[in-house]
């Protein structure tokens, strides 16, 4: 049973812009795909970057929202504590998407990633390669968290 959210791409990516993990539902556009999420962490960085001596995004909020969007995608951003990116595509036809159900998939991203970087076995900042991460990851991009 799948949710009417389902994205297209979900990365996350190193504090020093490295891709430690990008899973796409599309492999005949697996490129732009990829390509959409590297042009979204200027956004982010942009976002995250104090103007002017006060912040433009709460410190508090991990959430960044819609980045940008393009006439099939919308590129969603979350960054941790941590500086490590998270970036979801939804497609732009789903037009049952809600700002909360985006919250709750980066939530849910962030629980996911939390408990595969606390694996001793892990070494920071290297690719996630675990197989019950990236299962667990496309439940999400199917929708069936």
């Amino acid at each position: 049973m799948t949710s009417n959210i389902a994205s297209v791409c979900i990365a996350i990516i190193g504090k020093d812009n490295s891709p430690l993990y990008i899973a796409t539902t599309d492999l005949d556009r697996e490129l732009e795909l990829h390509y959409s999420v590297h042009a979204s962490l200027d956004i982010i960085e942009e976002k995250c970057m104090p103007s002017s001596g006060k912040q433009s995004v709460d410190s508090r909020d991990l959430y960044l929202g819609m980045l940008y969007s393009t006439e099939t995608d919308k590129i969603y951003g979350y960054v941790t504590n941590t500086k490590t990116k998270f970036i979801i595509v939804i497609d732009s036809s789903n037009s049952a998407l809600r700002e909360n159900e985006v919250r709750s998939m980066f939530r849910n991203l962030h629980i996911l990633y939390t408990d595969a970087v606390c694996n001793p076995f892990y070494t920071p900042e290297e690719p996630l390669t675990s197989k019950v991460f990236d299962r667990s990851v496309r439940n999400i991009m199917a929708g069936n968290v």
